[in-house]
């Protein structure tokens, strides 16, 4: 279910906003590319597994030790199903960094990335420019058109679904011990995926003025 508190001018605008990208035709120069991250917890057996053998399966005890935390980048270029999607061990204005650059070298002959993230305080031009300085940070920021999702708008964004499958295609039930075994499990999935399986965006913008009554509400088009 949907839970959007209130439909403002803000709400609107960038919902607008991002419906018109996905509807555009696909175009190499100025690919989409949809980013978001999802924290991972990780756990232990606190007991040893009872091995499968033939006519049983592996059984696990309910107990188990935490081990911390840790992330995973959904990234993912909806119209193609190309993905970067990969795991971290946080999701620090560094890590957020290292994931635009990956983006930058996958469409370095892109004239202009259309980058759709949320409004997280690491998802800025600061980030980079703290990172990598002035001069690399504030040349590699302007490659990005930087689209945001409106607030409490998640669904808006088609990497919150890609980490939505990374957690139960690829994660599911099963405990994850170490980062190590996280970015391993993340990194063959992705492999299984990539390029097969893009995402058909249905969700317009006529649709949405339709579901969301925009009565007394200027649409982001028509402010311009």
């Amino acid at each position: 279910m949907w839970c959007v508190p209130e439909v403002t001018t803000e709400y609107v605008a960038r919902m607008e906003d991002l419906l018109h990208l996905y509807a555009r035709p696909y175009r190499a120069s100025a690919p989409v590319v949809a980013l978001d991250e999802r924290p991972v917890q990780l756990h232990d057996d606190a007991r040893a597994a009872m091995p499968m053998v033939p006519g049983r399966e592996r059984r696990a005890d309910y107990e188990y030790k935490r081990r911390g935390t840790a992330n995973v980048f959904g990234i993912v270029e909806p119209s193609t199903g190309r993905r970067l999607t990969h795991a971290t061990q946080n999701r620090t204005g560094q890590a957020y960094v290292k994931a635009l650059r990956k983006i930058a070298q996958r469409y370095r002959h892109a004239k202009t990335i259309h980058l759709v993230q949320d409004n997280l305080s690491t998802h800025s031009e600061k980030s980079l420019t703290d990172a990598l300085g002035t001069r690399v940070g504030s040349a590699l920021w302007p490659r990005f058109k930087i689209h945001y999702s409106p607030k409490h708008a998640s669904w808006l964004n088609v990497a919150e679904i890609e980490a939505g499958l990374v957690a139960r295609e690829c994660l599911g039930k099963r405990r994850i011990p170490d980062l190590d075994t996280l970015k391993r499990e993340v990194r063959h999935w992705r492999a299984s995926v990539d390029r097969i399986r893009p995402f058909q965006w249905n969700f317009s913008v006529s649709d949405a003025r339709r579901v969301f009554r925009y009565d007394g509400v200027k649409s982001a088009r028509s402010e311009h």
